[in-house]
């Protein structure tokens, strides 16, 4: 692929992005997948997509030093201005005088002459003048929302739940990229040997803390490996292996999991049963329960039935106390994997979050008769967001005299989180600061009668 035709992609994407409210991960997955591109190339596409989406405030910012208030600018030329300045802001390896031609030559291919004179003598004047200074603004909120690229709206309710200290560690680590982690198959490998493998492919990688089955990928391409081509390991976050972690599960057992795609959480939990019980595991989208079972399959797992339904009413189709373990790995607002979905910060709003809170609490108060006493719930979700989780929480305990969240719960996790920052009688909240993950909140509550 030309440098041409490579950047003429990158601005589809990032328009499929903006316009058709496409998901970032996904269509550069995509992208990727449907293109012959050497790695060099899915280099600088993936730093150019992702980067341009992760900073789409602060280079808006910039360019309104460059065009008129009032003129009007088509979509496509705005988003390829973006990802222009991106390039000349904040990457090394392409000189500006490049970048210039190949934003002008997109310009006469989509628009005309006019368009191409117009996008020249923005880049051009910006290569001159350079970008404005964030740092210059006075308004704390302002600064840090326009230095960081997220709504106002978010950063005043994060400072709010969390204070002005957390929230300015939390926005500017979600300009970075988080560690690739996997988690090995056990039945297959064990994490030491799993380790020495990858080291042989010149990977160098070391062990999580937050499961015996996982493992931190520093450096190399751990897709290209026969490991990963065999289902010896997966990709996960450490945060979510916490969640299967921490449902304590043993063999023999019966589990429930309320909202399993894409099958990461539920294929780990799997494996901790040693594909010895039963898993009932149910999705709202009938399509997403192909991802759930080709995991299942790709990891040669058996004990995993997978079914269409809504969490919401799972109760009348089984007798009260038929479960040991649920989980309910709720949906949420996703405000914890900002930096893998960047996008996500820019479409969700308020009302998001108290329309999910509602689905959370109905999810927890459908399933709560379906766990045998003594039995146990962990409740998860992959955001940082008081609303979404502590209160929920709160609320259905003030519902359900008959739970409480296990005491052992804290003394369960590892060592290293056991004093941490997002502790709370509610359960742990992870900053995607904190340990290098995803944004997460888990906690495990017990049925007493």
């Amino acid at each position: 692929m030309t440098k041409h035709q490579l950047r003429q992609t990158i601005l589809d994407i990032l328009l499929r992005i903006e316009a058709d409210s496409g998901y970032s991960h996904l269509l550069v997955n995509q992208y990727i997948k449907s293109r012959n591109l050497d790695l060099k190339d899915v280099a600088l596409l993936t730093e150019v997509v992702y980067g341009t989406v992760q900073r789409q405030l602060t280079l808006d910012y910039y360019l309104d030093d460059f065009i008129k208030p009032k003129q009007k600018v088509d979509l496509w030329v705005r988003v390829l201005l973006r990802m222009s300045i991106y390039q000349m802001v904040y990457l090394d390896r392409v000189p500006d005088y490049a970048i210039i031609h190949e934003a002008v030559d997109i310009a006469k291919d989509r628009g005309h002459q006019g368009i191409a004179s117009f996008v020249n003598g923005v880049l051009r004047n910006v290569q001159r003048k350079g970008v404005a200074d964030v740092a210059s603004i006075h308004d704390n909120v302002k600064r840090l929302s326009i230095e960081t690229s997220h709504p106002t709206w978010l950063v005043n309710r994060w400072i709010n739940n969390y204070g002005t200290k957390l929230t300015e560690s939390m926005c500017y680590a979600n300009l970075k990229q988080k560690p690739l982690t996997v988690r090995v198959q056990p039945l297959k490998i064990s994490r030491e040997e799993a380790i020495k493998e990858l080291n042989k492919d010149d990977i160098q990688a070391e062990p999580s803390l937050f499961s015996d089955q996982g493992i931190i990928i520093k450096t190399g391409h751990v897709l290209d490996t026969q490991l990963f081509a065999n289902g010896y390991i997966t990709i996960q976050d450490q945060t979510s292996m916490l969640a299967s972690e921490m449902l304590a599960v043993s063999e023999g057992m019966h589990v429930l999991d309320t909202c399993s795609a894409p099958g990461g959480k539920v294929t780990h939990v799997a494996e901790l049963m040693k594909d010895n019980g039963s898993i009932h595991a149910y999705d709202l989208h009938k399509n997403k329960l192909k991802l759930i079972n080709k995991k299942s399959s790709d990891l040669q797992l058996t004990i995993i039935e997978t079914k269409q339904g809504d969490a919401r009413k799972l109760g009348s189709l089984y007798p009260d106390e038929t479960f040991d373990r649920i989980l309910v790995d709720a949906p949420c607002s996703g405000l914890g994997v900002i930096r893998s979905k960047p996008d996500i910060k820019y479409t969700k709003s308020l009302n998001d979050i108290s329309r999910l809170a509602t689905i959370q609490l109905d999810i927890l108060t459908e399933v709560a008769l379906l766990l045998k006493i003594g039995g146990q719930i962990v409740y998860s979700t992959c955001t940082v967001d008081v609303q979404e989780n502590e209160q929920v929480v709160e609320h259905f305990l003030q519902e359900h005299s008959n739970f409480e969240v296990d005491a052992n719960f804290f003394t369960n996790l590892p060592s290293h989180v056991q004093e941490g920052p997002g502790i709370s009688q509610y359960g742990l909240q992870i900053f995607p600061h904190s340990y290098e993950t995803d944004g997460f909140f888990l906690t495990r509550l017990i049925r007493h009668s």
